[in-house]
């Protein structure tokens, strides 16, 4: 059984899985967490209860960062077998196939930051503080960073932040679209619950296929992408999803469609 993460739901919430790290006091994102994580990530992934993630690191955290202590003293040899876990383990939310959504309170920082940008939305409390400081101990993200972050921000903007490893408050990070919404620290989970909620009754195979196709699409040039899509398009027209949809528009206008998510 997990001891720092785990996948939990409730009646409040019916198909609304929340990925809870809990490391007091600052969440720290040492190997065994990371490990955890990816295993939540897995079974969120493929539990058919569930139609959409948060991650939340409780009121007062998300993450601030790996464990320093545990990296400390590894040789080159030591980090090179380990860095590829670091990247999948850090970026395994990226790889749930349903909308997620990041709750941050707090800090989200280095690592707990690279978390984050694995999920599809991020929604912040008006007192989060956001950064990627490797750089203060010599070293660079190594979890995702680089990468995810000039994707998401943009280079100029991503180069900023880790060469400098500032961090930034709630309102410049939603300026600069790191972060989606933001909202008071009390209602930052209860916000990433109800955006998460909307997608219980949807065509989950279809939002399976949407973000297949941005997420690939966006990596590569357009007309592959647009072949990604064209593909993830036809391919849904095998699903009950597809046939119950159509039929109801037809029927009963748009909007009325009871999905099986089949």
């Amino acid at each position: 059984m997990a001891e720092y993460v785990t996948l939990e739901t409730s009646a409040d919430h019916p198909g609304v899985g929340t990925i809870l790290l809990s490391r007091p006091p600052m969440n720290a994102l040492s190997r065994q967490v990371q490990a955890e994580l990816a295993a939540a990530a897995r079974e969120a992934s493929v539990r058919d209860d569930i139609k959409a993630v948060v991650v939340y690191g409780g009121p007062k955290v998300l993450a601030a960062g790996a464990d320093v202590k545990e990296m400390n003293d590894l040789s080159y040899a030591e980090i090179t077998k380990i860095t590829a876990d670091l990247q999948a383990d850090l970026g395994s939310i990226a790889g749930i196939p349903k909308p997620t959504v990041a709750a941050i309170t707090g800090y989200a920082l280095g690592g707990g930051l690279e978390v984050a940008l694995g999920a599809d939305r991020r929604i912040a409390g008006d007192n989060a503080k956001l950064g990627v400081p490797e750089i203060l101990l010599g070293i660079i993200p190594g979890g995702g960073g680089t990468q995810r972050l000039a994707r998401l921000i943009g280079p100029a903007k991503a180069k900023d932040l880790i060469f400098t490893g500032r961090f930034v408050g709630a309102e410049e990070a939603l300026a600069i679209g790191l972060v989606d919404e933001v909202v008071a620290p009390d209602d930052v989970y209860s916000a990433a619950l109800a955006w998460a909620g909307q997608f219980v009754g949807a065509a989950s195979v279809a939002l399976a296929a949407a973000k297949a196709a941005i997420d690939l699409g966006v990596e590569t040039d357009l007309a592959t992408g647009l072949k990604i899509e064209e593909q993830q398009f036809a391919t849904l027209f095998t699903t009950e999803d597809r046939t119950i949809g159509m039929a109801s528009f037809v029927e009963n206008g748009p909007g009325k469609a009871t999905f099986v998510g089949r």
